[in-house]
Formats: C-alpha cells, sequence, structure tokens
C-alpha cells in the first residue's frame, strides 16, 4: 500500500515529550492561583492550520484564577510544522491537559556549631 493515500495528522515537532518541555519551559504559574494555593488542570480545544499555527482555541474546562489565561497563552505559542498533506490543505483539531501543580520548596540546610 502507498503512505499517499493516507492522510498525515500534525504532530509537535519531536512529539509528545518536546511538547511537555515547552509547556514546562513557558508556563508562568499565575500569581493569583499561586496565592489562592489553586491547582488542577486545563482542558482546551483548539485547531492547527495548514502553516501550523494554533487557532480558535476553547476552554473545555478550566480552573480559573489566572490559569486558564496563562494555558491558552501557552497554545498560542505553539508552532507545528506545515501540513504534511500534498495539496491538500487540512485543520486538525487537538485537545491539550496542562496541568497546574504548585512548586514544591525543598531548602537544604546544615547546621554547625
Amino acid at each position: 500500500m502507498s503512505d499517499k493515500k493516507f492522510i498525515k495528522k500534525i504532530e509537535y515537532p519531536g512529539g509528545k515529550n518536546e511538547l511537555q518541555k515547552f509547556i514546562k519551559k513557558n508556563l508562568r504559574y499565575p500569581k493569583f492561583a499561586l496565592n489562592n494555593n489553586i491547582e488542577g488542570d486545563v482542558l482546551i480545544k483548539y485547531k492547527i492550520n495548514p502553516n501550523g499555527n494554533t487557532t480558535n482555541i476553547f476552554i473545555i474546562k478550566g480552573i480559573g484564577y489566572g490559569c486558564d489565561n496563562e494555558a491558552a497563552r501557552i497554545v498560542k505559542k505553539l508552532k507545528y510544522p506545515k501540513c504534511p498533506n500534498r495539496k491538500i490543505n487540512i485543520t486538525t483539531t487537538k485537545k491539550i491537559l496542562i496541568k497546574f501543580r504548585i512548586p514544591k520548596l525543598s531548602i537544604e540546610y546544615t547546621i554547625t556549631s
């Protein structure tokens, strides 16, 4: 069978691991959420146009406190490769779950006498 007959789905360059790294690197925990000890998951649906840009960003399940806006900001920054399908412009719809967890601080100390 020929590979040319099937429509290829657009994937983030480097796959899921690279996508997670991108989110972790760019995510800024909203101060309002931090000050109110808010943690949770934001589920977002978005489209990827044939040029690899994200559009139509929609919050399916949010947690508020600035987290929804921050998750949408991250999704807007995502850049996918141009559509891999020959002469067919396809818009792909994807969902992503962005987790907000308050970072745990660890302090190391030594007692000297």
